[in-house]
């Protein structure tokens, strides 16, 4: 028999996170998921989920009733959305300005659709111009598919127009927006946005591991008419909706995990008390004070400032600056994280998160106050 290894309970010190996520977790977040866990059948537990979705379709401004939160992190919401939506041969526009459009590709070939790319340079946003022109050329397109806010480069897309484009050449449309909810305006109805999934752990400030996503009418229609089930059980919508809907009578799918969705509904209870609008005011405003800070220090902007993201901001890195070396610095001396490079920017860029609880004045002034130390000494 083995020996029972012997440890001492895991306590992780508090650090600021300042990277691309996860994002620092509201302390009530904190101390719902705390509470008594309950059956994932009980009654109880079933109207904490309707109240969820209520909050969920706030915060995508929509009235979709396949608006649920998928039990795992952003990266199986999107899974969510091409596995149930995209079939053998069918042809997906897929933009791609950055690692996330890439992933969706990958999606889509997995699924045995057929990608065609629309690329734009990394730190631009996707190109409406070039859509259409695809569009055009590819006029038995069945999606198109594009990320909203790319978290490899904080660049913004212009959704709205993108969704406009998908509804004119009768395409579904497919938006990731993990890091654009309710950090920047978003709105599923208004705009037309058919599938779109998000995550917990970005600008709603919650435990990771969870991928709130929605279906139009749209997007409902074809997963009833796909001509063959679904190649993942496990996301599956037309088994998972038995289970989120039933007025109050559900079917068992799987064990949701109750206490993150605890979590997931008091962050969405505070963004709800916030008020949306209010929120993407407070982003944006906290962007501003943190380009202010990071312009005096001589950092220059990945991303043009017309399509900045506000709580995702890249920044190079300056010549004679050690990138791994000054992160680890800072994480280690002044408990503050900021994200590497991803993709063609490791090692050139820094990312700084913006994002939910931690847009807020003493972490914008922590972090230039840490950078201009860090930056004097090297």
């Amino acid at each position: 028999m083995l020996t029972a290894p012997q440890f001492t309970s895991f306590n992780p010190p508090r650090r600021i996170l300042m990277g691309p996520g996860p994002s620092d977790v509201y302390p009530q977040v904190l101390a719902a998921q705390a509470k008594p866990t309950i059956g994932h059948l009980d009654p109880l537990f079933i109207g904490m989920m309707d109240e969820l979705k209520q909050l969920l379709q706030y915060a995508f401004q929509t009235t979709n009733p396949m608006t649920i939160a998928v039990s795992a992190p952003g990266s199986a919401g999107m899974e969510t959305c091409f596995v149930n939506l995209v079939e053998p041969g069918e042809k997906v526009i897929v933009c791609r300005n950055g690692v996330f459009g890439e992933r969706m590709r990958q999606n889509v070939e997995r699924c045995g659709g057929v990608a065609v790319c629309v690329d734009n340079a990394w730190g631009e946003p996707v190109s409406p111009e070039q859509v259409e022109d695809t569009l055009k050329q590819h006029p038995d397109a069945r999606f198109l598919a594009f990320v909203h806010a790319e978290t490899s480069t904080g660049a913004l897309s212009d959704a709205k127009a993108l969704c406009a484009l998908a509804t004119q050449y009768d395409c579904i449309s497919i938006v990731d927006a993990v890091t654009s909810l309710g950090g920047v305006e978003l709105r599923v109805d208004e705009w037309g946005i058919d599938a779109i999934y998000s995550g917990s752990q970005k600008c709603l400030s919650c435990v990771p591991g969870l991928s709130p996503v929605s279906f139009s009418e749209k997007a409902v229609a074809k997963i009833q008419q796909r001509k063959r089930p679904v190649q993942s059980w496990f996301l599956d919508q037309s088994l998972v909706m038995a289970y989120w809907s039933g007025q109050g009578k559900r079917s068992y799918h799987h064990t949701a995990p109750v206490n993150s969705l605890y979590a997931l509904h008091e962050a969405l209870r505070l963004l709800a008390t916030e008020g949306l609008e209010h929120a993407w005011q407070r982003h944006r405003a906290m962007h501003q004070l943190l380009a202010k800070g990071l312009t005096s220090l001589g950092l220059e902007f990945v991303v043009a400032e017309p399509y900045r993201l506000p709580q995702l901001n890249s920044v190079y890195i300056p010549a004679g600056a050690d990138d791994v070396r000054l992160r680890s610095t800072l994480l280690n001396e002044y408990n503050l994280e900021i994200g590497a490079g991803l993709g063609e920017l490791s090692g050139r860029a820094w990312r700084l998160g913006l994002m939910g609880y931690g847009a807020r004045r003493e972490n914008v002034a922590l972090c230039i106050q840490a950078l201009s130390e860090q930056l004097a000494s090297s």
